[in-house]
């Protein structure tokens, strides 16, 4: 009896074994077949169940996955358009400080300034707080040279003369300066005159005591002209460009004996200069 329920056992025991090598032979062998349709059928459900509940857990690290990616990507191309907007701003700056330097060198090469006068470059650091047209502070001064009554200019013309000067910086009093006064002639008719500013309006000067019999039309350059006279403090080289006519009434020319002229600097927006150092004084 005992022998009997051993050898069972053991029959039982070799049918499972081989039975689960079958299993494992079809589970595993190439192609699919019902029983592995069976066992998917089977766990399906269970698998759709748990992908249904782990897909917002799933969604929300995908989420924080791209939101730090976009801000990474954003940060970096805020980064590299600061830089592109910095490069930009400093070739702006460089282009214009180049196109103002080569003005001033036409100037200088043009013949407007006459040999025994030393230019000596220098930019605007301060201006006047309140008539921000009438005087301006440059970084230049008599370590460079610069003295008291010295003529100033830009790549455009005439700016003003030097006022007072320290060891490193100057003040230059402007055309358009309620006490500024320059002699001026008008070319080519030669007819002369002297510069004024018409008070609280850098671009409008009057070139005022005109010989009344000579005509001055618009359009007509006017230049610095070189000698001195009483109440004209300053000493300018003949022919530095001041300015255009601009108003030439026969009327007021005949009456008032003045004519109105536009600067050719931008008193208003001075930046690099050029002090006329050196030359004769009078």
């Amino acid at each position: 009896m005992y022998r009997k329920q051993v050898r069972r056992r053991r029959a039982v025991l070799a049918l499972l074994i081989v039975g689960s090598f079958v299993l494992l032979t079809v589970t595993y062998g190439s192609g699919s077949n019902g029983l592995q349709r069976g066992v998917s059928t089977i766990f399906s459900p269970v698998q759709s169940v748990a992908d249904g509940a782990l897909k917002p857990a799933r969604d929300l690290v995908n989420w924080f996955d791209q939101t730090f990616d976009a801000r990474g990507r954003n940060s970096r191309l805020q980064s590299e358009l600061r830089k592109a907007r910095e490069e930009a701003v400093g070739s702006n700056a460089a282009l214009a400080e180049n196109a103002q330097l080569r003005k001033l060198l036409g100037l200088d090469r043009g013949g407007a300034i006459p040999s025994g006068y030393e230019p000596v470059t220098g930019r605007v650091i301060a201006r006047s707080p309140t008539v921000w047209f009438a005087d301006v502070t440059i970084d230049a001064g008599s370590g460079d040279g610069v003295r008291v009554n010295d003529p100033v200019v830009n790549g455009d013309g005439l700016v003003g003369t030097v006022s007072s000067v320290t060891g490193n910086s100057a003040q230059v009093t402007l055309l358009a300066d309620h006490a500024s006064a320059v002699s001026a002639k008008v070319v080519p008719v030669a007819v002369q005159g002297v510069i004024r500013p018409n008070v609280g309006d850098p671009n409008d000067l009057i070139l005022d005591f005109i010989d009344s019999t000579k005509h001055v039309h618009k359009g007509q350059a006017v230049v610095t002209a070189g000698w001195r006279g009483q109440g004209i403090e300053s000493r300018f080289p003949p022919n530095l460009p001041i300015g255009e006519v601009t108003r030439a009434s026969i009327v007021e020319q005949e009456a008032s004996q003045q004519v109105h002229v536009r600067p050719f600097a931008d008193l208003r927006d001075l930046d690099l200069v050029q002090v006329l150092t050196g030359g004769s004084r009078g």
